[in-house]
């Protein structure tokens, strides 16, 4: 069995609703068991912020699976959920996006498949929600905690526990 860690986000129509129709299905496969989540977070869309805000979590999951075999299971339920354009690079509004962010400590390089997830150093959204699960886990590739990581981000999206932001 090997750890990984999915990153689940929405930004259309019941956002929450989404996120735990998109665990229930993979879990429902028998192939992935969630060992535990993050909290829910509301977060500022990256890469195009004209986009409504996003509800983010992130999962530690089980599985048996292969990362290949975990990528197409993640594809599969984006798209039995109604995602347009999942193979797309453009930042737009979806119903779900499932991202894996780690499998184990391996380092997978291929066109379609880069594990840990090849912007996750890059992104307030899935850090904040993986400090909660394992702030101190080294990044196989940076060799840098994701503490570490967080503290050097750029910039520094909005990132809110659900239910706390504010429109102003």
């Amino acid at each position: 069995m090997a750890i990984a860690y999915l990153c689940l986000g929405s930004n259309i129509g019941d956002k929450v609703g989404y996120v735990q129709q998109a665990v229930k299905m993979l879990t429902s496969t028998g192939m992935v068991t969630v060992v535990r989540s993050s909290a829910l977070y509301e977060t500022e869309p990256w890469g195009n912020k004209d986009l409504d805000w996003f509800v983010n979590a992130v999962i530690e999951v089980k599985t048996k699976l292969s990362p290949r075999e975990l990528l197409d299971l993640c594809k599969n339920t984006e798209i039995q959920m109604g995602r347009k354009n999942v193979k797309s690079d453009k930042y737009e509004a979806r119903i779900i996006d499932i991202d894996i962010l780690f499998y184990g400590d391996l380092i997978v390089d291929e066109p379609d498949l880069k594990i840990p997830h090849e912007h996750l150093h890059e992104r307030a959204f899935a850090l904040v929600p993986l400090l909660e699960l394992i702030p101190d886990y080294e990044h196989p590739k940076y060799k840098k905690s994701l503490l570490q990581l967080h503290e050097e981000l750029e910039t520094l999206d909005d990132v809110f526990l659900y239910g706390t932001r504010v429109d102003i």
